[in-house]
């Protein structure tokens, strides 16, 4: 989520590293820092890191982020336990068993989640402000007393088994993880982000219970809530981990560092998609981008919000973009395209940013040369050859702003975002800092961020469809001055193509 990736990129210099604190848990009630949006903060004597906003509501979030995910499997031959151990969340543990731990849940309205990525995994859920304490218990107790029966895991290998088939016939998710594998080479945050067959297979008990030994720990866990006191946080989070320690303390976690490698895959159109209805290609075209810290997190994302993302379908309501370039440039041009997206992924160490576009069969050489001249054109001082308007970046500035306050209005989108920040870059920023940094992006700035990215490094490619009618796309690509040491090209006249 955007919001998300822009309130972690912030590098505050008004929060400084937490602190331990010395007694069993801390020293006293009171938060070590107190940031300018009123976010109180603090960590125990035994490395969980807190974090509390207690803006007052008819209702209390609580979140749990552990700092491991899929980037870290590889190395330690823990291939798909991320994905596992995300399904496994809230079943028995050495005080509740499943049917106890599904009860409490269902008197709780069952408003709980969990997930994995790549750089985390995370627990979610809220409940009325009464009942956050028993929320937090059966939280807590999940992270920290789990007993991962024989039966659990086997029961979650199925469910993972179906959902990896779901996946596999989902473009819209299958391609962009192809995407970020190919662009790293399928390694650290390249590598596979869910469970593979291949890997489900291998799972075990011994390897889960690995998989928690390293990265289940106080020092790797941040917890965050919303609408609680800081006073009765502090001791809820003291009682719900009493015990809870490091199970590995002289094995030091080794974290291998990005390196984006580029590349092409071509997949061919599932049989089962093969319906008799209008059948779809896809291209995608990722560069090297910018980890979640760099001060040009705040150029990118109004680049990002400037093309926009879009379909030939929209449900109506505000806020979707109608005047960004995927809508003005592409969609509203060309009726062979069926969608035209953004993306732009940020991890501790790199990321990727391009562009997506869906086109009928018979469109898919032409699909190339359009997504080239378009991000060409970004490039581009020349207004009249497509380049970057005054009125153009106001309106993604304007846009990007609005849709960071309303994501916000959530609850759980403002814990989330609360934990991550503590959890990545160990402090947090205001909304209100955030959007003077959008603010200050000028015409300029995005220009020069749109260079940097599209001719930083070779392009990385993955198509979805009939590969031989989309041509030579690397070359194409580059003759439209995308890539390391392409020549520079002028972007066509899209008002006089031939649609």
């Amino acid at each position: 989520m955007l919001c998300r990736n822009l309130r972690q990129a912030i590098n505050l210099r008004a929060v400084k590293n937490l602190q331990p604190l010395g007694r069993l848990l801390s020293t006293s009630s009171k938060p070590d820092v107190i940031t300018e949006d009123g976010t109180k903060l603090k960590t125990l004597q035994n490395g969980i890191r807190l974090a509390v906003d207690e803006t007052p509501s008819h209702f209390s979030a609580v979140g749990m982020y552990i700092d491991a995910g899929s980037r870290y499997e590889d190395r330690y031959e823990l291939q798909g336990c991320s994905h596992l151990l995300d399904k496994l969340a809230f079943k028995s543990t050495k005080d509740f068993s499943d049917r106890e731990i599904a009860a409490k849940l269902c008197s709780l309205g069952n408003n709980v989640m969990s997930t994995s990525s790549r750089e985390s995994i995370l627990y979610q859920g809220s409940s009325f402000n009464p009942e956050v304490g028993k929320l937090f218990q059966v939280m807590s107790e999940s992270i920290s007393k789990p007993l991962l029966t024989e039966d659990e895991i086997e029961q979650q290998k199925i469910n993972t088994e179906y959902e990896i088939g779901e996946i596999q016939l989902d473009s819209e998710q299958i391609l962009p993880e192809i995407l970020q594998q190919v662009a790293f080479g399928g390694k650290n945050i390249g590598f596979p982000s869910f469970c593979t067959d291949e890997a489900l297979k291998s799972i075990n008990r011994e390897k889960l219970v690995r998989y928690r030994n390293l990265f289940y720990k106080p020092s790797k866990l941040v917890v965050s809530l919303r609408g609680v006191p800081f006073g009765q946080a502090l001791e809820l989070t003291e009682k719900g981990f009493d015990g809870f320690k490091d199970q590995t303390p002289g094995e030091k976690i080794i974290k291998d560092k990005a390196v984006y490698t580029g590349g092409e895959k071509s997949l061919a159109v599932p049989k089962e998609l093969a319906y008799t209805g209008q059948e779809f290609h896809h291209l995608y075209v990722g560069f090297n981008g910018i980890p979640v810290d760099d001060p040009d997190m705040y150029k990118l994302a109004v680049l990002q919000t400037l093309i926009g993302s879009g379909s030939s379908f929209s449900a109506g309501g505000p806020g979707k973009g109608m005047y960004a370039r995927a809508y003005t440039r592409v969609l509203n041009q060309w009726g062979f395209v069926e969608s035209c997206k953004a993306f732009m992924t940020n991890f501790t160490d790199s990321g990727l940013f391009g562009i997506s576009m869906k086109c009928i069969p018979n469109a898919d050489s032409a699909v190339v040369d359009l997504l080239g001249n378009e991000l060409c054109a970004l490039m581009s001082p020349d207004v009249s050859r497509g380049g970057i308007s005054e009125n153009e970046v106001s309106r993604a500035k304007s846009q990007l702003k609005s849709a960071l306050v309303m994501n916000l209005e959530s609850s759980l989108v403002e814990l989330e975002d609360m934990g991550r920040q503590i959890q990545v870059l160990n402090e947090k920023t205001s909304v209100r800092e955030m959007c003077s940094k959008i603010d200050s992006v000028t015409r300029n700035d995005l220009i020069d961020i749109a260079t940097k990215i599209f001719t930083g490094s070779n392009p990385t490619v993955v198509v979805q469809g009939d590969r031989e009618k989309f041509g030579d796309i690397a070359g194409r690509l580059r003759s439209h001055g995308l890539g390391m040491n392409a020549p520079k090209c002028r972007p066509a006249d899209y008002t006089k193509w031939t649609n």
